[in-house]
């Protein structure tokens, strides 16, 4: 399950963990917040009893997409030309 609000400077998505068996192998909702400029994704870590929060930038997130449906190895993502 996961939920989408949008707020003044930034798209808000929390992913909500349904998918264990028991409840004591879920985990923390994850917090992904797109700005203009980077995306972070922020996660409550009970054993710190603090947020882990990871920073991308946007170059970072387009790779992270690509690399979830390639096979092992090293890539470059070529850029990609804007046209009006």
């Amino acid at each position: 399950m996961f939920t989408i609000e949008h707020d003044f400077d930034a798209t808000i998505i929390t992913l909500v963990d349904e998918g264990a068996a028991s409840p004591e192998a879920l985990r923390d909702d994850v917090i992904i917040t797109a700005f203009e400029d980077c995306v972070t994704l922020r996660q409550f870590d009970p054993r710190r009893e603090d947020d882990v929060v990871i920073t991308l930038s946007l170059s970072q997130l387009r790779e992270l997409a690509a690399a979830l449906d390639l096979p092992e190895g090293s890539y470059r993502l070529k850029a990609r030309k804007h046209h009006p």
